[in-house]
């Protein structure tokens, strides 16, 4: 696999014997880099908690991979806390915007941080775009960019309820072809659409997903693949091989530390 997000120019070289000249041409023209995201995360208004979070996301690593230039439009897909929307937000400047998406279950999970960034002052171009189930609700080829982080999973899992013995299925997991086909449809050509999350261990299956909150890595990227988009490559920032990927990701001691993949992929 490719890896993407350096300046490195021998590495740029490298990268050339995976990704076509034309779109390594495309990303030169874009002007949001690592170096402009490292700047950003280093203004002194940003909420405190963004700042520790700094440490174990690494946006300085993800932001680049959108591809993305002063003006431009991206989503940040289940965003909860707007994390990521606050950085873009400031990346992009008020000619352009982050899209804030959540669902009500997303929202209120992020619900006491969205409070502390309305009272910090969340810049202007944050666009707070709530919407039900797995709706993103976007006008056609609108997006420059799609960002969704450590929440993709969740389409994966199989609703349960606790019926007084044991948790038991209630229904299908979501449908993720809807899912996959609005945001496609969202997206411009040549859009990039990153994915962050938690790594399960190969050939696991949806029971698991549900209950670890993990995904294979490799399936992933095939299911996309096969929903229409097209893999650019992979960041390895995020990775941890110490990882149990046996274990639940809320475990206390591995929140923040668990093993995360970094997928690129592009509309056609």
């Amino acid at each position: 696999m490719q890896m993407l997000g350096t300046k490195n120019p021998v590495l740029l070289g490298l990268c050339s014997l995976f990704i076509s000249g034309g779109a390594l041409a495309q990303a030169a023209a874009k002007s949001i880099d690592e170096s402009s995201v490292l700047a950003v995360m280093q203004q002194p208004a940003r909420l405190a908690s963004d700042v520790e979070r700094d440490a174990r996301s690494q946006p300085h690593k993800i932001i680049p991979l959108l591809n993305l230039a002063l003006g431009d439009r991206v989503i940040d897909i289940f965003g909860s806390g707007g994390y990521y929307s606050d950085l873009l937000a400031r990346l992009l400047a008020e000619e352009g915007a982050a899209i804030l998406h959540n669902n009500q279950g997303f929202e209120q999970w992020g619900s006491n941080i969205l409070q502390d960034r309305y009272a910090n002052g969340m810049p202007d171009n944050v666009v707070v775009h709530t919407r039900s189930g797995i709706n993103l609700d976007l006008e056609p080829a609108s997006l420059d960019g799609a960002l969704i982080v450590m929440a993709l999973h969740d389409l994966y899992v199989i609703p349960k309820r606790y019926n007084g013995e044991a948790y038991v299925p209630v229904g299908p997991p979501a449908n993720v072809a809807y899912f996959y086909e609005q945001l496609l449809a969202g997206l411009k050509p040549g859009g990039r659409f990153v994915v962050v999350d938690h790594a399960g261990e190969p050939g696991m299956g949806h029971e698991q997903t549900t209950d670890l909150h993990r995904i294979g890595e490799d399936y992933l990227r095939d299911d996309i693949e096969a929903h229409g988009f097209k893999f650019i490559g992979s960041e390895a920032a995020l990775r941890n091989p110490n990882d149990d990927r046996a274990r639940i990701v809320f475990d206390e001691d591995l929140q923040g530390r668990t093993d995360r993949f970094v997928l690129v992929f592009e509309k056609p």
